[in-house]
């Protein structure tokens, strides 16, 4: 079995101490019903694996993102919800190495949305069980950074623009962005930005880049005037 499985561990990034921790997060109830003697199903590395997922995700937006806690929700439900986890599983080849029973395979188990997506959770904690966590949080991150981003693209406000144009609706009133401060290491800064209006001070913004603390900013004047 274990050679099998080498194509899935080179997939994932991971190579087993203890192969029979991969062996159960591959198979389903469906297997073991079969009279599979011995053979555990993947139910309870789920629910490790679900508990893992939600707590490396969180951190990480927690630390690498400056929105408020309801989108920081979202964001979290978005990159973890079973599309994602099925997409992440298709992306390994889960379904090619899953243990299913006959009857469960016949119908499509394989390709089942729900199977893939609580077997991604199951890999992620054997991950965790055998290596701990710094391999379980590069296994999570691998998926969880690019989904990230793309739902940040997808849903992202130009909180800049909808401020220049409720501005520009009285003439002679001036936007400026100036950058008040920075802090961090190089590689890891962290940007101060306000925006006057007619030197007056309307909002102030965190963010990795001048560019995303000028939008915060904006986004915070838009609060404060009753737009966001």
């Amino acid at each position: 079995m274990a050679k099998e499985l080498s194509q899935l561990m080179e997939s994932i990034g991971y190579t087993f101490k203890d192969v029979r921790l991969l062996e159960k997060a591959l198979t389903h109830s469906s297997f073991t019903n079969e009279g599979r003697l011995g053979q555990e199903c993947y139910e309870r590395l789920e629910f490790l694996g679900d508990s893992l997922l939600g707590f490396i995700t969180a951190r990480h937006l927690y630390t690498n993102d400056r929105g408020p806690e309801g989108e920081l929700t979202k964001l979290r439900a978005a990159v973890v919800c079973e599309q994602a986890l099925c997409a992440y599983s298709k992306t390994l080849g889960i379904g090619d190495h899953m243990r299913l029973g006959r009857g469960e395979r016949q119908s499509g188990g394989a390709t089942r949305p729900s199977i893939l997506a609580d077997m991604y959770e199951a890999v992620l904690a054997a991950i965790y069980l055998d290596g701990g966590m710094e391999p379980a949080e590069k296994f999570v991150l691998r998926f969880i950074i690019p989904e990230a981003e793309a739902q940040r693209r997808r849903h992202f406000k130009d909180y800049k623009t909808a401020l220049q144009e409720i501005v520009q609706q009285n003439p002679g009133e001036r936007l400026e962005y100036v950058l008040s401060g920075e802090s961090g290491p190089d590689h890891c800064k962290t940007f101060i930005s306000e925006v006057h209006l007619n030197s007056n001070v309307i909002g102030t913004g965190r963010g990795r880049s001048k560019k995303e603390s000028e939008q915060q900013a904006a986004r915070e004047a838009l609060k404060l005037m009753g737009y966001n």
